[in-house]
């Protein structure tokens, strides 16, 4: 069963449905959940809140506070959501995690679109995703992960993920 001791970070774009399939992922395995948005400095909410794109700079602080959480369950597991859109992001989270898996939730434009139209109390509005997608680096095999189709049922991605995860 030590395979179930491997932290997770479920990462993607805004609106591709990190905390909700991060949460159901956690509550599943039984192991400790955290809302990487929850780790954002003030000033980095507030520059997101006006429409303004976090650069690496904002996000360095970020990522070593998710690389912390990550590293502090070593052994026990965890899951966090967190976008780590670049393989940079993602190095420096697995610096912390070296054993992290990855699951990329993957969900077209035009579904990421519709769902951060229709959410409200985010920091995040539509208006950033542009950006987002741009800096988008999507993961490679060699980086211990799955890449997950996440437009469907919440049940069945979860599934799909702790399936993928207990054989790696």
């Amino acid at each position: 069963m030590a395979e179930l001791l491997r932290p997770i970070v479920v990462m993607g774009v805004s609106g591709a449905g990190k905390s909700t399939i991060g949460a159901r992922l956690a509550q599943t395995l039984g192991v400790d959940y955290a809302e990487g948005d929850d780790f954002h400095p003030a000033a980095n909410v507030a520059k997101m809140a006006a429409g303004i794109p976090l650069d690496d700079t904002d996000r360095a602080p970020w990522l070593d506070i998710i690389g912390a959480w990550l590293a502090d369950r070593h052994g026990r597991g965890g899951v966090v959501s967190c976008s780590a859109l670049k393989r940079a992001y993602r190095d420096r989270l697995r610096a912390a995690a070296p054993d992290l898996f990855l699951v990329y939730l993957e969900v077209p434009r035009i579904e990421l679109e519709r769902r951060l139209t229709t959410r409200s109390g985010h920091f995040m509005h539509v208006q950033m995703l542009a950006s987002q997608l741009a800096a988008l680096e999507p993961p490679t095999p060699d980086e211990h992960g799955l890449t997950v189709d996440a437009t469907g049922d919440i049940e069945r991605v979860v599934k799909e993920i702790t399936e993928a995860w207990s054989v790696r």
